[in-house]
């Protein structure tokens, strides 16, 4: 099985409604830009982390450009997660002039 996939410009409309957003990227990159309200788990933490994902909704994956996010949505679909992985990642974001925030989470 594998995760479906949805491109940033899908994702604006769940991101608006309080989508939960997973960024799986690492701390360094994510201080750098990163969207709004996600929740910071990098891909190595995921496993320990995996509590912390509901699963009682759909959960959007992202990363820089959509591989790491690729790969994380599959392992949480096999785990029974309604997953999506967003193409392009937080790049893809940026580019299409969508909302950002820098820093850690607080």
């Amino acid at each position: 099985m594998s995760a479906g996939e949805v491109t940033v410009d899908e994702l604006v409309a769940q991101w608006k409604d309080g989508a939960t957003i997973v960024d799986v990227r690492e701390p360094g990159e994510y201080v750098e830009a990163h969207i709004p309200g996600v929740q910071l788990i990098p891909m190595g933490s995921v496993i320990e982390q995996i509590d912390d994902i509901p699963r009682d909704r759909t959960v959007y994956v992202v990363c820089a450009v959509g591989g790491r996010s690729g790969q994380v949505a599959d392992y949480l679909d096999a785990q029974g997660y309604d997953v999506r992985n967003v193409a392009g990642g937080t790049n893809a974001w940026i580019r299409a002039g969508h909302p950002v925030e820098t820093g850690l989470p607080q």
